[in-house]
């Protein structure tokens, strides 16, 4: 147990003079890369989608690790720490922009769908207004009105059935309306 924690000291030791002589020539920092880069790949490999996201993403955490070194602090932690928590950064930004980017597609889209909806609403109700006035007048109150057969047969001083067959031959004359203006 003794042997680990000496062990463990002298790692550190070694791996502060390291960050030291990278701080004073960024030249040594490829010692500090060529130690740790295999752990923070690992660690970005598992968190992102592919191979080149991952290389991506490892290059900004060591581009950004050497640009910040000099206001690295030594914690008593290993360097590699420091570097997973560059990497959770880069990590979190990057999934911040895709959903910003993702919301903007879906603002869009959602949009197109508004206008598409609008269209054919607008495309429905020049279509209902072509019906046979006793169609039309069944159509409007049992879908813009929101009424009942019983509702609309009092109204109209006509019977459920007669009602029910009025709004059958409106739906079905929309439906082929509807066909043959879209093929």
């Amino acid at each position: 147990m003794k042997a680990l924690e000496n062990q463990n000291l002298t790692n550190q030791s070694d791996e502060r003079l390291q960050v030291e002589a990278a701080r004073q020539d960024p030249a040594r920092f490829a010692e500090l890369y060529e130690d740790n880069f295999e752990r923070v790949y690992a660690y970005v490999a598992r968190r992102v989608g592919n191979r080149e996201e991952a290389q991506d993403v490892t290059a900004d955490v060591f581009h950004q690790a050497l640009a910040g070194l000099p206001r690295f602090e030594w914690r008593g932690l290993p360097f590699v720490a420091w570097l997973l928590g560059i990497a959770a950064n880069v990590l979190s930004d990057r999934w911040q922009r895709a959903a910003t980017h993702q919301e903007a597609v879906n603002d869009d889209l959602d949009q197109i769908g508004i206008e598409d909806d609008i269209e054919k609403r607008a495309m429905l109700y020049q279509l209902v207004d072509t019906l046979p006035d006793d169609q039309r007048r069944v159509i409007i109150r049992r879908f813009v009105g929101q009424k009942s057969l019983r509702e609309i047969a009092t109204e109209l001083g006509r019977s459920e059935g007669a009602i029910k067959q009025l709004q059958l031959r409106a739906l079905q004359n929309l439906r082929e309306r509807i066909r043959s203006n879209h093929g």
